[in-house]
Parts: structure tokens; sequence; C-alpha cells
């Protein structure tokens, strides 16, 4: 009785199988960020390219998304070309020379999503879990920020 050829199919599904593994350590995980709309602007690129190695105990995670930049399991993630805030009744505070806001609406306890206030474009950081207050964050990447020209302030100087 003749033999049937099973090598042929077998070494395609091999193939495949191992294509797919490829497929998928390699990915980069995106962590469900997207970028901000302005993302592509040289002060949103100049900000990633240089925002700490680590930041709260936390290592940066490399992207491809332009703008974004993020450390640990996305505990701190860092968008910047967001849409700029107007006038709000959301607390507002400085961080060494730049205004942030949190937005109430969309921060929790165990989240805090904080948006520069008066500059163009605009920076968000959402820290999640984290065991250092958002403001000493902050403070680390206001050095960051503090070169983008600021248009209004949200904290008067009295």
């Amino acid at each position: 009785m003749p033999r049937k050829r099973t090598t042929l199919p077998l070494a395609a599904a091999a193939v495949a199988v191992a294509a797919v593994l490829v497929f998928v350590v390699t990915k980069e995980p995106h962590y469900n960020v997207r970028p901000g709309a302005q993302s592509g602007n040289a002060h949103c690129g100049r900000i990633t390219e240089n925002a700490p190695g680590k930041l709260a105990g936390h290592t940066k995670h490399a992207t491809k998304l332009a703008g974004v930049a993020l450390w640990g399991d996305s505990n701190i993630v860092l968008r910047c070309g967001v849409t700029d805030i107007g006038p709000t009744s959301d607390p507002c505070f400085s961080a060494d020379g730049v205004d942030w806001v949190i937005d109430t609406a969309r921060s929790t306890d165990t989240q805090k999503v904080i948006l520069t206030y008066g500059r163009t474009p605009a920076t968000e950081v959402t820290v999640t879990h984290s065991p250092k207050a958002p403001d000493e964050i902050l403070g680390e990447l206001s050095a960051l920020i503090a070169p983008i020209t600021q248009t209004s302030q949200c904290i008067r100087s009295e």
C-alpha cells in the first residue's frame, strides 16, 4: 500500500506557527494608549526622547507611538499633543514652574489624569497605583515641559 506524504502540510503548519509566534513576541505592546492629535509636534518628540529611563521606580518602555512615553505596566503614561484645556474649576497646582490640572471627571481613587495648563501642545500624564504622589512625578517631568511657551496660568503669583 502506498504511503501518503504528510511532510509538506506539516512543514507549512510549523512555519505558520513560527510566524505567529515571532509576530506576537516582537509586537510592541500599546497598552491601549492613543497618541494625541498633535503628537507629531517637535516639542512632543523632544519630550518623549528626553523622558527619564526610570520614573517613580518604574522602567520606561520603548514605544513607537509619537508623543507617548510610558513606565511600568502603564503605571505612568505621558501623552504629548493632547487637546488644550481652557478655564476650569478642576484643581490646579504648579510643579517646578509648570501649571498642571487634575481632570476630576477622568480621575479615580487609584488613577489620576493630569494635564498641563496654558501650554500648546498640551501634555497629559496618567498615574495609576503609584506609591509616589503625582506632584512628585510631575516635578520630574516638568523640566521637559518648561521649554514650551506658557500662554496662560491657572495659578496666579501674588
